[in-house]
């Protein structure tokens, strides 16, 4: 096995945008809106909550725009009984209208344009600099979702969907975190400071999301402040994350909250592309991965950076494929953060065998045929089988016996698991990279298994399942080979 150095990468932060969303501040701004139908209504109610001076050029429909305009929900709403002209636009932050002609709407986004003035034209995006999107209202927390244009109503879905994620109270904590800012500002606190506050925010705001903030949690805010200020730093601390078998979907909300605070990301080879996607954009990721029979970074050099990098009071995030816990030599990490004095959270993840039997669409346990599981790694310190496996316990006809790492010594395995006396035909299947889009499969029986293994990609992670509760997938595949 050679040695193998951590490699930072880089990978595109942001693939390209259709559109670029902005939010503008509008408070106090003069914004002009020409058009009378029932679309420039709302455009006219939207606008008029920013707190904006909005001009309403209603030709003779004034009378549509008179209840918003005698009771407007911020700012100032003046309703002129005209049609617009070029000079309403001069010193506009915005001009919007709502015009069916083409080349009137043309006339519209030129007049705007010559004047410096971003413009949209409602439904005509060929005229347009900007969109509206569908918006979700938690303000001052706010959502917005665009589609380019291309499909309002998908949007509209998409936003019925985070409506139904983000709890109406997630309101009252993000109006208590603007009225906290001031406060955090004025410590002025080095960056890991001022985020290690922000995240114990969120974790409280999290925490109760329907509740709103009350006395006691400015007193638990303000305690909170005082301790990383006090600590100067900010704290460094390592926070080990289950990166589950590959499909992000199956990341736990705490894994990807613990990615968004990152300030540091190490990472192994097996975990997905589409996992480190959801990372926080400004991390540094080092890719310190250890291939079976290939370059691997050293445990030690991994159990050292992160307590240097911890100890310059970063968040360091150490990503692991499947569950940390399990075969991730995880023990090792928290052990060497322990002796220097270093925080350790844990964040598990679904294993590999848990995913692997998701895909197949079975359990691992069965009350008729498996009461009992149990996970064996194939791969010693020396890369060979270890030597003390309870044969005994594999051979067991109600287990279900999950082998890590096994490509290399399924052979070896299999022929003790039969000298120990496991009835060779027991039901075997070994799945490549499980949940992935790539996943692969091969099935049998444990006596035969190891020689199918050729059938798999070369590179990769390959997962062998051993046992009864497997029998429905086994008989699957071959009915599928018969078919073919």
């Amino acid at each position: 096995m050679t040695d193998r150095a951590p490699r930072p990468t880089a990978p595109r932060r942001i693939e390209r945008l259709a559109t670029l969303p902005l939010f503008h501040k509008l408070d106090g701004r003069k914004v002009v809106l020409a058009g009378a139908s029932e679309g420039a209504l709302w455009k006219a109610e939207l606008l008029a909550s920013t707190g904006c001076d909005l001009v309403v050029l209603a030709g003779d429909s004034a009378a549509l725009f008179a209840a918003l305009a005698a009771d407007p929900p911020a700012g100032k709403v003046e309703v002129l009984s005209r049609n617009w002209q070029a000079t309403d636009l001069d010193g506009a932050a915005l001009a919007i209208a709502d015009i069916e002609q083409a080349d009137e709407a043309r006339a519209f986004a030129a007049a705007a344009r010559q004047l410096g003035v971003p413009v949209n034209l409602v439904d005509k995006p060929e005229f347009c600099d900007f969109a509206f999107g569908s918006l979700v209202n938690r303000s001052p927390l706010v959502v917005a979702i665009s589609t380019d244009g291309a499909a309002p109503v998908f949007g509209q879905a998409i936003r019925a969907k985070i409506e139904a994620l983000l709890p109406a109270g997630l309101k009252h904590w993000a109006q208590a975190a603007k009225d906290w800012r001031p406060a955090v500002q004025a410590r002025e606190l080095a960056f890991p400071a001022r985020r290690s506050f922000w995240e114990s925010f969120t974790s409280l705001a999290f925490g109760e999301p329907q509740r709103r903030p009350d006395a006691g949690d400015h007193a638990s805010l303000r305690s909170t402040l005082d301790q990383i200020e006090a600590s100067g730093s900010g704290g460094g601390r390592v926070t080990l994350v289950g990166a589950g078998p590959g499909d992000p979907e199956l990341l736990t909300l705490k894994a990807i909250r613990a990615l968004q605070s990152a300030d540091i990301i190490l990472y192994d080879d097996l975990v997905s592309a589409d996992v480190l996607e959801l990372a926080r954009r400004e991390a540094k990721r080092l890719l310190v991965g250890k291939q079976g029979y290939g370059p691997s970074v050293k445990q030690d050099d991994i159990n050292a950076m992160l307590v240097a990098l911890a100890g310059q009071g970063k968040h360091v995030v150490r990503l692991k494929g499947g569950d940390p816990g399990i075969f991730g030599r995880a023990g090792e990490e928290i052990e060497a953060c322990a002796q220097a004095g270093i925080p350790v959270a844990i964040v598990p993840g679904i294993s590999a065998a848990q995913g692997a039997a998701a895909s197949l669409g079975l359990s691992l346990t069965h009350r008729d045929h498996a009461r009992r599981l149990q996970f064996v790694t194939g791969h010693a310190r020396d890369g060979q089988l270890p030597k003390d496996i309870d044969w005994a316990a594999m051979a067991d006809p109600v287990a279900t016996t999950v082998v890590y790492m096994a490509r290399a010594t399924l052979a070896a395995f299999r022929d003790g698991a039969l000298a120990a006396g496991i009835d060779p035909a027991t039901p075997a299947i070994a799945i490549f990279g499980a949940t992935r889009p790539d996943e692969a499969r091969v099935s049998g029986m444990v006596a035969d298994l190891p020689e199918r293994l050729g059938e798999l990609p070369s590179k990769g992670p390959v997962l062998v399942i051993i046992g009864h509760a497997m029998g429905a997938a086994v008989s699957a595949a071959d009915r599928r080979q018969a078919r073919a």
